[in-house]
């Protein structure tokens, strides 16, 4: 399978608030690159969001705000692109909300949410959050709510799906982000 594995961390409650982007590229079900970045949101953090992702006010100061990550990111969002997260309307909503609010264009692409082919394919789990679905398939997640090990978690899961289930059984979760 070829697609891209992607995933916000938010500053705040606010899905326009993304703290933190990565992306995990795909090819021939292998990993072949990744990309990580801070932003600076333009918004203030919430406590509870800190707590949860370990990414502070002090974290972003210097970083790049997402107008300026989203040229170098958004070749992976076309109509003929597959980007899959693990609850992937979160991360689909960050990312158009976040367009939105700075006035560029919402694209559409291929997505599919691995939330969502854990619970058709392994029923029994007792639920499908992204560290439970990874130690119920042996799957190296290091620092939960860190979006390159998140991103990371969520390519090896589809990864693993595609060798054990049919292409067929997979394609039927793939919709249209409009």
């Amino acid at each position: 399978m070829n697609f891209v594995a992607i995933d916000f961390e938010t500053a705040n409650s606010k899905r326009e608030s993304p703290c933190s982007l990565a992306l995990v590229v795909v090819r021939d079900n292998k990993v072949v690159d990744e990309f990580y970045s801070l932003i600076n949101p333009e918004a203030p953090f919430s406590g509870r969001n800190s707590s949860i992702n370990n990414i502070y006010p002090k974290d972003v100061a210097d970083a790049p705000t997402f107008p300026e990550i989203w040229p170098i990111i958004k070749q992976f969002f076309s109509k003929d692109k597959l980007v899959i997260a693990h609850n992937n309307s979160f991360d689909n909503s960050v990312l158009s909300k976040t367009l939105i609010r700075y006035g560029l264009t919402v694209p559409m692409y291929l997505t599919l949410d691995t939330v969502k082919t854990s619970k058709a394919f392994y029923p029994e789990f007792k639920n499908h959050k992204l560290n439970t679905v990874c130690d119920n398939l042996g799957i190296e997640l290091h620092h939960h709510h860190n979006a390159l090990d998140d991103s990371l978690a969520c390519a090896n899961i589809l990864i693993y799906q595609d060798k054990h289930f049919t292409d067929d059984a997979i394609k039927q979760f793939i919709r249209i982000k409009k």
